[in-house]
């Protein structure tokens, strides 16, 4: 059986990856790092309060985090830290400073939304 030929072509990792692809790929590994940057740690301890429900205690929940958009509290599971000036795209080596700056902000632009706010904020980035 003869393998399929691909319309895209592949010029990237030893003739494996497409330019979209290896472009994602970077986004990924940079949004992965971002995770460990103070101010996104910094704007959830801003957000946060002691939970005094139902499931406090050993192995429960024991913070919940407000929503800069509802104003409605959550647990960490269904919060997300947000660019308010969203990274953006990076499709390019001339994307790469812009986005590198703009994902490794500072904490003012960085507010905790809810997982519905935070869904609802994305939709309209991507219609833009």
């Amino acid at each position: 059986m003869a393998k399929k030929k691909s319309r895209v072509v592949k010029t990237r990792n030893a003739g494996t990856m497409s330019e979209s692809a290896f472009w994602s790929f970077i986004r990924s590994a940079l949004r992965q790092k971002s995770r460990w940057w103070k101010p996104i740690a910094l704007r959830k301890q801003m957000s946060k309060r002691k939970y005094v429900g139902p499931k406090q205690g050993k192995n429960r929940q024991q913070w919940e985090y407000q929503c800069a958009s509802c104003l409605d509290w959550f647990p960490d599971k269904n919060i997300n830290v947000d660019h308010i000036v969203p990274a953006g795209t990076l499709r390019c080596a001339n994307d790469l400073p812009g986005f590198v700056e703009r994902l490794f902000c500072e904490i003012d632009n960085l507010q905790v939304l809810c997982s519905t706010c935070h869904d609802k904020k994305t939709k309209s980035e991507k219609k833009r």
